[in-house]
């Protein structure tokens, strides 16, 4: 039995859409890491506002951080001030490394990895984090970060 000319229609329909989400989903991700790779460049710039620049603006953004949670952007700004830029403090070189990234639809997607810092005295302190990410009209933004620290070796 000959197929149907629309039944052969309708497959290369349904497979080119079914390949036109995979582009999209990998034209997500290509946006999500554009974000996170200007964050590495903009704290090892020394330029805090500008890393920060990747989380959303608002007072529903979310940081957890060793046992405590900042909300709303001001608070985060504030913690990462006080940790990184303050007398005495020094912000180091950031790394990304083992980066996934997996959208969850076509306005949100997670991100983990692990993280790294080499600081001036030779320290390398480092941990995980996961982000929740949506897109909104100015783009891809972090709403929510939860990052660990890995432990410290007993002395």
């Amino acid at each position: 039995m000959r197929p149907k000319p629309w039944g052969i229609a309708l497959v290369l329909v349904a497979a080119g859409l079914v390949a036109g989400r995979g582009l999209a989903k990998e034209d997500e991700k290509g946006a999500i890491r554009a974000v996170l790779d200007k964050q590495v460049a903009d704290w090892n710039k020394g330029d805090l506002d500008a890393f920060l620049d990747g989380y959303w603006k608002s007072p529903k953004v979310v940081f957890q951080s060793g046992g405590d949670r900042f909300e709303g952007w001001e608070a985060m700004r504030d913690r990462y001030h006080k940790s990184y830029k303050a007398e005495g403090r020094a912000m180091g070189k950031l790394a990304f490394r083992d980066l996934e990234i997996e959208p969850l639809g076509p306005d949100a997607a997670f991100a983990r990895a692990r993280w790294e810092l080499t600081l001036p005295d030779g320290s390398r302190p480092g941990g995980l984090f996961t982000l929740i990410l949506r897109k909104f009209p100015e783009g891809w933004k972090i709403v929510h970060d939860h990052t660990s620290a890995r432990a410290k070796p007993s002395p």
